[in-house]
């Protein structure tokens, strides 16, 4: 059994095992409150007992949920099919929301943009959401990265999370991958030193009408301005990637100030019916053109709100969805990117090494060069080097290279910039 060495430690566990964007902070609000035995056994409800020592290494394969969900009904997979070209156009631009406690208190921030972009050589979208903030001066946060196909299929998903502790750092990274017509789900749950790593496959034919996080944002928008039919159900994962029943449904208008502004806003309500643990509802309201206004867990002190209304900018949006290019990833963070870098360092090194090994004389070479530099101390070494590999040219003056290495060498071009720097110093010491 796990063991925790604080209430804190348990309610930071309680945010990497939850999907939701800065629902952590509603977590550790509402938990408090708990003894250390209640604490353990939520603990072992939110699966963290596999996170034992002699589970360090390796990848745990998990079997899938017995409990199977229903598909997707019919009016879902129409609705995914009706999405047009004209409908994703109107969606591609970011959101910024600021998080904020039932008290005003700023606790963080919130984007999500849509760009077009290609994966894999096939046209598809590109959905990043952020989430950071920070409780008592821990920081925590979320991010997800996905490439969604234009009928909203999940190509790819990145998903993390993390709490920063001064003495103890969680993580949870889950990798969202469609490989020869499965989807193959890795995680990895970092505590400290302990590190669990699972892997489950679903077949595709089970996932039609799979909307993932990634997808669910994209998804929303186009709702918010096409409309929500009644009784549709898609498939989806809760926070333990088990695959369940995922609903949407419409909100009635209301007024929300922005700024200084009355605005009317369209509500969307999407139910994650888990199989292991209690449905999660999220309200998500959006203006008329389909920015977010506001978005909220049920039963959750916490609102991410617009602070400001979105300039209107019709040639601004009309260069947007004309551009296809990329947004720029941290790379450094990327454990993708991360990869790819190491890999093509490692292959640059060792062709490098066997360059090297192949003309011993380049070794030679920059040796008697620096030997000559630091001898002769010049000011100006880009013109002392010049001079110097000068000496391989066939205009080169006759004589020993050590006897002649103070004096120049080298017949200059016209304008070339040492023959400036010699002219320069003549008429300085003159």
């Amino acid at each position: 059994m796990l063991v925790l060495r604080s209430k804190l430690e348990f309610l930071t566990l309680l945010l990497v095992s939850n999907h939701n964007y800065l629902i952590s902070f509603a977590v550790i609000t509402d938990c408090l409150s708990f003894r250390t035995k209640q604490l353990s056994v939520c603990c072992h409800k939110a699966g963290f007992v596999a996170l034992q020592s002699d589970n360090t290494c390796g990848v745990e394969v998990i079997p899938n949920a017995t409990c199977i969900p229903p598909p997707a009904t019919q009016d879902a997979l129409a609705y995914l099919n009706s999405i047009t070209q004209d409908d994703l156009q109107s969606i591609l631009f970011t959101d910024a929301l600021v998080t904020t406690s039932d008290t005003g208190k700023e606790l963080g921030e919130f984007s999500v943009s849509i760009e077009l972009a290609r994966h894999s050589g096939q046209d598809c979208l590109l959905i990043h959401a952020n989430s950071h903030g920070a409780l008592d001066n821990v920081p925590m946060g979320t991010s997800v990265t996905a490439y969604v196909s234009k009928n909203l299929q999940t190509l790819e998903q990145q998903h993390h999370e993390y709490v920063k502790l001064e003495d103890h750092h969680l993580d949870k990274k889950t990798f969202l991958t469609l490989q020869d017509g499965h989807y193959i789900v890795n995680k990895v749950v970092m505590q400290g030193e302990q590190v669990q790593r699972t892997a489950q496959t679903y077949g595709l034919n089970s996932m039609k009408g799979f909307i993932s996080e990634g997808s669910n944002l994209l998804l929303e928008r186009v709702m918010a301005k096409k409309g929500i039919p009644d009784n549709m159900c898609f498939l989806s994962f809760d926070s333990e990637a088990n695959l369940c029943c995922a609903t949407y449904k419409h909100l009635e208008e209301r007024s929300q100030k922005v700024g200084d502004e009355e605005v009317i806003v369209t509500g969307i309500e999407r139910t994650v019916q888990s199989s292991t643990d209690l449905p999660t509802t999220w309200q998500t309201y959006f203006l008329q053109d389909g920015h977010l206004g506001s978005r909220v867990q049920v039963g959750s002190p916490v609102t991410m709100r617009l602070l400001q209304l979105p300039a209107i900018n019709l040639e601004d949006e009309k260069r947007q969805q004309h551009d296809v290019s990329r947004k720029p990833l941290n790379w450094e963070e990327d454990m993708q990117l991360y990869s790819k870098f190491l890999d093509k360092k490692e292959e640059l090194k060792g062709d490098h090494a066997t360059y090297m090994r192949h003309h011993p004389e380049l070794k030679a070479l920059l040796a008697d060069f620096l030997q000559f530099l630091l001898l002769r101390k010049p000011e100006d070494v880009v013109a002392f080097a010049a001079d110097y590999f000068a000496s391989f040219s066939p205009t080169t003056k006759i004589g020993s290279s050590y006897a002649t290495s103070n004096e120049p060498r080298y017949i200059p071009r016209p304008n070339s910039p040492f023959k400036k720097r010699q002219e320069d110093a003549k008429g300085t010491s003159s």
